[in-house]
């Protein structure tokens, strides 16, 4: 069974840091490419980042490249997000996941499975 948990998600100010981690479980970690992907408040998910599935390769939208920088642990089967220099824009519920195939990471509905996702607010 595929489990997806996010957690380290908080309120901070614009300019604060915040490190998400996923915990995932279920299946073979080390076989996928690992995402984050977040849900603004009434818009749709949407594509933050991805992670190579030996961690080498990495993409970020260009709306958090150099503020954002994602990372694993296979050893852990863990996938984190670092995120600095905060924006009210950035505030979101932020959900990581697992795609087998790099063309398809940015494909939010092709995932099949979700987590709870974490809650990051950015506001003074």
């Amino acid at each position: 069974q595929v489990q997806l948990v996010e957690s380290g998600g908080d309120l901070v100010q614009p300019g604060g840091s915040l490190r998400l981690s996923c915990a995932a479980s279920g299946f073979n970690f080390r076989d996928y490419h690992m995402t984050w992907l977040r849900q603004p408040p009434g818009k749709e998910r949407e594509f933050v980042a991805a992670i190579g599935n030996f961690g080498i390769a990495t993409r970020h939208i260009v709306s958090v490249r150099g503020r954002f920088t994602i990372s694993r642990d296979n050893a852990k089967n863990t996938v984190y997000l670092e995120m600095n220099s905060l924006k009210a824009e950035d505030t979101a519920v932020y959900y990581c996941n697992a795609a087998r195939k790099w063309s398809e990471i940015a494909a939010v509905k092709n995932y099949e499975y979700w987590g709870h996702g974490t809650q990051v607010t950015v506001s003074a």
